[in-house]
């Protein structure tokens, strides 16, 4: 690691998707994602983190490049030092911040028949279980 960057505070943000890693930025002076209960920031120097990620817009800032806006799909944020690692489902770069907006409603929100399919039986098969949990502790 650079110790040019370590000395600036500045942290290092990793993107990953299950495939392949999607981006990686040194010189990150602020991170804005969405979790499940709303926005929330991260700065150099703060407490170390874990947080599920919701879909939506994370925003990054550097020097170089200045605010940057990428569509992330659910996933987890974890902060140790200055590192900073997102693994999301999906990503989508955007210029517009209306269009990756749209994206997130679009690619991310909306499950498909087969996602639901599935979900409704994972949920059945939870419930289930739960169920028959409970009724062997009351055994």
């Amino acid at each position: 690691m650079n110790s040019e960057l370590i000395n600036s505070g500045l942290m290092n943000l990793m993107i990953l998707l299950p495939f392949q890693v999607f981006a990686e930025k040194k010189g990150v002076s602020r991170i804005v994602a969405e979790g499940r209960e709303g926005s929330f920031g991260l700065l150099p120097h703060r407490l170390d983190c874990v947080a599920a990620l919701e879909p939506g817009i994370l925003t990054y800032e550097t020097e170089l490049e200045g605010e940057v806006y990428v569509a992330v799909d659910e996933g987890v944020l974890i902060k140790t030092g200055q590192d900073v690692l997102v693994s999301v489902r999906d990503a989508i770069f955007g210029t517009e911040l209306s269009q990756l907006q749209e994206a997130v409603e679009k690619e991310f929100l909306t499950l498909d028949e087969t996602e639901q399919k599935i979900r409704s039986v994972m949920v059945k098969l939870e419930t289930g279980l739960i169920r028959r949990l409970a009724e062997f502790q009351n055994v």
